[in-house]
């Protein structure tokens, strides 16, 4: 019975060890951007807006952060600096627009090394590729749920340039507007195609995690 009891307990173990992060987040899709100048941000109506608002977004008021892992455990991180805006109309998020610059070498984890060697060729390769750019070309709301919509935009990561569309939350108040997404995304879209060893295989999706408040000037 003692035998058959700590193989439960170990076998619980090793299924916890495995769980996927990003098995119940929605999976971002990727495309190839076909975006210019001329359809950036097509979702704006072409006639004058009523209202227009420029609201800061920056590592003090928010967080951009990622969970990895790998079939023995995950890892969590972010980012210590990036600047952006919500170009706010109307106050509606349907006719907005939002655009975030990240500094990738400002890359955080739970571990001193693997932040390290997130910053390597193997990964990000920040030497090479500094930041990472998001520009939004569509804010489309869900008919379903007030406050739920669906958000396609442009980011830019070493040196790959895809069109994302995930799910977000937008909250518009007096004091501030607010973003929180949570969704997965395939690194090997970017060309971060590092496998690791064979008895440590890293998994291709990595869970996103954006929380997003700027301040409305009043």
């Amino acid at each position: 019975m003692h035998k058959f009891l700590i193989g439960i307990l170990s076998a619980t173990f090793f299924l916890a060890a495995c769980e996927d992060p990003a098995a119940n987040k929605p999976r971002a899709t990727t495309s190839n951007s076909t975006t210019n100048a001329a359809t950036a941000n097509s979702n704006i109506p072409n006639t004058a807006p009523k209202q227009r608002e420029t609201l800061v977004i920056n590592n003090e008021n928010s967080k951009i952060s990622f969970v990895g892992s790998k079939v023995t455990g995950k890892h969590d991180g972010g980012f210590h600096k990036f600047t952006g805006s919500i170009d706010l109309v109307n106050g509606k998020p349907d006719e907005s627009s939002v655009t975030v610059d990240i500094d990738v070498a400002s890359v955080y984890t739970d571990t001193d090394a693997l932040t390290k060697h997130l910053q390597t060729g193997d990964f990000f390769d920040v030497t090479k590729y500094p930041k990472a750019a998001f520009t939004s070309t569509k804010i489309a709301p869900e008919a379903a749920e007030a406050g739920k919509y669906t958000v396609t935009g442009d980011l830019e990561l070493r040196g790959v340039k895809k069109a994302v569309t995930f799910p977000a939350t937008i909250m518009v108040n007096d004091g501030e507007v607010s973003v929180r997404a949570e969704f997965s995304i395939n690194r090997k879209d970017f060309g971060i195609l590092y496998a690791g060893k064979a008895d440590d295989l890293i998994r291709d999706d990595v869970v996103m995690k954006l929380d997003l408040n700027a301040p409305r000037q009043k």
